[in-house]
């Protein structure tokens, strides 16, 4: 993993008030990462105001909506005003607050390769699990420690973005000492566990198996689809949405080396949730269309109809059932 640059322990110096920017449609990891690092810059003594463009349909990040403002909230003194955009790269990612937020200087800390960041700083780093566990890097960069608080906010992004370490492989041993680290500091994995998979509604479940019910294989099986329509989010609602498990279900079945969930958003919009075991890399298919993530966990929004729009991504998949 990447060092925490000296240019950005500079501009936490320099700058205050903060604004903690989340991209829209939070998961743990992004939410977690701002609650933490608003935390330990207020015990510096920095003013931080928390924005997030929501919305706050994931069970297990629900707890904190009342915490964050979907709009920049207005700053007297301006003049040292910063923004921190935390798990994305771009102004393009964080909704309706961009709208709102003056024009300030940038900071972007992200774990995602994809993107174009351009900011007054910025920092990258593709290796880390999560961008909490960089968050705790530059706690730990500017001499602090994280508080019990803190750091089960951390733990709780990476347990979100490894999906509680099953995404982990052998070269992981620095991700193991973090934990250890945010463990030692009072961070509960018990805890951590039961936020992200305990608290599911009876709907969710039904929901998932609809979903299961209507997957489709593709090529020989290396590929499952399914998806979720506007009538069945209507009828289970938002709240019902529960990826996480649900991709484990799928990549845990023989042959599969990559799943996709189309979720229709509209009649002419789609977000598509994508999913790989090793072999095929979903985040390169996500960046042909404009999307992001990593290696083996993307997704994107895309425009057209749900059945338009599987037809294309089942095609985009077929380059890395082929060759060999």
């Amino acid at each position: 993993m990447r060092p925490v640059p000296p240019e950005l322990l500079d501009f936490l110096d320099r700058h205050g008030p903060f604004y903690v920017i989340g991209h829209k449609e939070p998961d743990g990891d992004c939410v977690g990462s701002q609650l933490a690092l608003a935390s330990f810059l207020k015990r510096t003594g920095k003013k931080a105001y928390l924005c997030s463009a929501g919305p706050f349909t994931r069970t297990e990040i629900m707890p904190f909506e009342s915490r964050f403002s979907s709009v920049a909230p207005p700053e007297k003194h301006t003049e040292r005003a910063a923004a921190l955009v935390l798990d994305c790269s771009s102004l393009q990612r964080i909704g309706s607050v961009a709208e709102s937020l003056p024009k300030v200087p940038l900071a972007f800390i992200d774990h995602h390769a994809a993107g174009s960041a351009a900011g007054d700083v910025v920092f990258i780093d593709d290796k880390a699990p999560s961008v909490t566990v960089m968050v705790l890097r530059l706690i730990e960069a500017m001499g602090g420690k994280p508080t019990k608080d803190e750091a089960e906010l951390l733990f709780f992004g990476l347990g979100t973005d490894t999906g509680f370490f099953r995404h982990l492989d052998e070269t992981s041993s620095e991700v193991f000492e973090v934990a250890s680290r945010l463990v030692a500091a009072g961070a509960s994995p018990k805890k951590v566990y039961s936020m992200m998979y305990g608290g599911k509604s009876l709907f969710s479940r039904k929901l998932m198996g609809e979903i299961l019910m209507r997957t489709e294989p593709h090529y020989d099986g290396g590929l499952l689809v399914s998806f979720v329509t506007l009538e069945d989010q209507q009828r289970y609602g938002l709240a019902s949405r529960d990826s996480d498990t649900l991709y484990q279900l799928l990549l845990g079945v023989a042959g599969s080396e990559a799943a996709m969930i189309i979720r229709q958003e509209s009649e002419t919009e789609c977000t598509i949730g994508l999913r790989a075991r090793e072999r095929v890399d979903v985040g390169s298919i996500a960046s042909t269309f404009g999307g992001g993530g990593h290696r083996l966990a993307a997704g994107l929004l895309i425009k057209g109809g749900l059945e338009d729009v599987r037809a294309k991504l089942i095609a985009a998949f077929e380059p890395w059932f082929t060759k060999r």
